[in-house]
């Protein structure tokens, strides 16, 4: 199971793996310290897995979403794996696939949206001392695009109020990373003016 569970989270690996046990969303490792400390929620240790006890923490399904409510709310990514096999249907444990992904600029049910307002997703690409900046807001169906300084970013930041920041991880903007929103590293080739280009056109 814990192959299982290590393999779905390798994935995901700056996201909180909830990961469908029975009547439970289990979290482990760091996961479950993270959880334990948000959501002041029991940690237990259950056997070992490569020799290390499997510290883990876990929430009922039916309080799945405010569960998701108050991470989303503490900037925090979720991502959900479900059974999707059934049980006793072969050797090995149930199979698991992520069937969903919640982030703070993604979300579109107005449950979890904060006081019900727009979450907006922000990509900040730096260059140099300039900033290409592109936004989105799912529950609007806006997007909007716009280039500053480092100096012009502060306001830009202020004014967007974003639920959720992407950078690349290679070149994390100082100002995006003191401004105290939700970041989420993304990959470099993601930044990649020339392949965004030859999409877009």
């Amino acid at each position: 199971m814990m192959a299982q569970y290590l393999g779905l989270k390798a994935d995901f690996p700056d996201t909180l793996l909830l990961y469908r046990m029975g009547d439970f969303y289990e979290v482990f490792y760091d996961d479950a310290r993270k959880c334990n400390a948000l959501l002041d929620i029991t940690l237990t240790q259950r056997g070992q897995s490569a020799g290390q006890p499997v510290v883990m923490a876990g929430v009922p399904v039916h309080a799945l979403e405010s569960y998701l409510a108050k991470l989303i709310k503490l900037g925090e990514a979720v991502a959900i794996a479900e059974q999707v096999g059934e049980v006793g249907a072969g050797k090995g444990p149930v199979e698991r696939k992520v069937v969903r992904v919640v982030t703070p600029g993604t979300i579109t049910d107005t449950e979890l949206l904060a006081d019900k307002q727009d979450a907006v997703l922000l990509a900040v690409s730096g260059h140099g001392r300039r900033h290409g900046l592109a936004w989105l807001s799912l529950t609007q169906g806006e997007i909007g695009l716009a280039e500053c300084s480092d100096l012009e970013l502060p306001a830009w930041l202020a004014r967007l109020s974003p639920a959720e920041v992407l950078v690349n991880r290679e070149q994390q903007p100082s100002g995006v990373m003191k401004a105290r929103f939700p970041v989420t590293n993304r990959p470099s080739w993601q930044f990649d003016g020339a392949l965004g280009q030859r999409k877009l056109c």
